[in-house]
């Protein structure tokens, strides 16, 4: 019902609602076959023409999605958070495949690669947008784009200005409010960094330690020379949530950094974390850029920086549950079309995990 708008006719909708509750099923792999057996179909045809050329808008849902993401899981303490994730292919002919580093596998493998923004706050987190990263193998080949279904207007986009298109969207339907945090491949990228300070957009994006930031005196230094220069008692420790072994303690510090280029009002800081040590261990260290008001309290830019993982915990649920991972598709239109699907899928399990621990709050409440 939320998405039946964007199909003109009856029978791709209703194939959708079986794609749909096929992903949702208990079912080992979700590709073509398995998907179509399980809405009672003798052949895969069906499900794989409604992922390549049936007429529906697969944009329109994207953008549905994420206003019911929004309207169900949205809260003050909201974050934007941007990572890719990795899709192991064999051959060569599904769109942006090549081989190239994926941390779903921690090395070099023959895969595609998609870009992913998600919202994460205290009452879930879920994929609201996506797009497929094209190496330039591709897009300087268009006899080989022209067979994968690439439109010829699609040329190369970094990963960082992949996230910068999405995000463009989510301030173009006015509801890119909060805070939008990133790995160091996005946080090294001015470009990114500048969009969101022309548009007022706070964030703390990881960094990495050889990073040169600009001090509030003028002068460059390396992220990791700056560390020496934090007082003992300037660290605070402090929690980013709940891990399997319990809280994910950290030391954390910050320091000044230059705020020219930023909106008026805000502060521009390095945030710097560092492992707890044990006995005979150098302690290990993160850091992270951050811009936001001026009198942005340390608890809530550690705050932001821990849920960056919250990405992670949708990459696992999507593949896991919904079969984010399961396609065979090769064709551009039918990655994208799936994959708005398997998100969608996997916002209804999140918005529902919501809905039923409210529901047994409210029944303990009642029952006290």
């Amino acid at each position: 019902e939320l998405i039946a708008g964007r199909f003109v006719r009856v029978e791709p909708r209703r194939r959708v609602g079986a794609y749909l509750r096929g992903l949702l099923a208990g079912l080992e792999r979700k590709n073509g076959w398995t998907l179509a057996e399980h809405a009672g179909a003798v052949s895969p045809d069906g499900m794989q023409r409604l992922l390549r050329a049936a007429g529906w808008d697969a944009d329109g849902v994207r953008d549905d999605l994420r206003e019911y993401v929004l309207t169900q899981l949205s809260g003050p303490e909201g974050v934007w958070v941007i990572d890719e994730t990795g899709f192991i292919k064999k051959g060569t002919r599904s769109a942006g495949v090549q081989r190239q580093y994926t941390g779903t596998t921690g090395k070099i493998d023959n895969c595609q690669l998609g870009v992913f923004l998600a919202y994460a706050s205290s009452r879930g987190r879920a994929l609201v947008d996506r797009e497929l990263y094209l190496p330039t193998s591709w897009t300087e080949n268009p006899d080989r784009c022209r067979q994968a279904g690439i439109p010829q207007e699609v040329g190369f986009a970094t990963k960082p200005q992949l996230g910068v298109t999405m995000l463009s969207r989510a301030h173009a339907a006015g509801v890119l409010h909060g805070w939008v945090t990133a790995d160091e491949i996005y946080g090294q990228n001015r470009t990114l960094r500048d969009w969101l300070a022309v548009h007022a957009v706070p964030f703390v994006l990881a960094t990495r330690n050889d990073d040169t930031l600009p001090l509030s005196d003028g002068r460059r230094r390396l992220a990791r020379s700056l560390v020496t220069h934090i007082p003992a008692t300037a660290w605070e420790r402090r929690s980013t949530g709940h891990g399997t072994q319990g809280p994910r303690l950290s030391d954390w510090a910050t320091m000044d950094l230059d705020p020219a280029g930023l909106p008026a009002g805000w502060g521009h800081w390095l945030l710097i974390r560092r492992q707890i040590a044990t006995t005979g261990t150098v302690p290990e260290l993160a850091f992270y850029r951050c811009a936001g008001p001026r009198t942005t309290p340390v608890a809530d830019l550690v705050r932001v920086a821990g849920a960056r993982w919250a990405i992670e915990e949708c990459f696992q649920t999507a593949k896991n549950e919904a079969g984010l991972d399961h396609y065979q598709a090769r064709h551009y239109q039918a990655w994208y079309r799936h994959i708005t699907l398997a998100m969608l899928a996997t916002a209804y399990l999140a918005i529902t995990r919501d809905r039923e621990a409210k529901k047994g709050q409210q029944l303990s409440t009642t029952t006290n």
